[in-house]
């Protein structure tokens, strides 16, 4: 437990973090040196390009984002859409309810 008694969770700690990332840091290079060894089949003749599906992932979430950013300004709504609920608290005080 920290000083402050606070319970200390498994990424408080930046040595944590950092082994982490290292690890992930691992595994995408074992990850991009089979791609040289491990032969694809592929149906389709842009997936021989080198880097072909993190290229598409990257280009997808862009996609994903902005698409987001689109629906938001055609979805939003403004601040006081259903009214000022403030307002309605303070008008109903328990004594007007007796």
């Amino acid at each position: 437990m920290s000083s402050s008694g606070e319970k200390n969770h498994l990424f408080d700690n930046p040595q944590n973090v950092k082994r982490l990332m290292n690890g992930l840091y691992v595994c995408c290079g074992i990850l991009l040196i089979l791609d040289f060894i491990i032969s694809r089949y592929s149906k389709h003749p842009l997936e021989w390009i080198w880097g072909f599906y993190p290229i598409y992932g990257f280009v997808g979430c862009v996609i994903l984002v902005i698409v987001a950013k689109w629906m938001r300004k055609l979805i939003m709504r403004d601040e006081n859409y259903y009214g000022d609920l403030n307002k309605k608290i303070e008008k109903t005080t328990p004594e007007e309810n007796l």
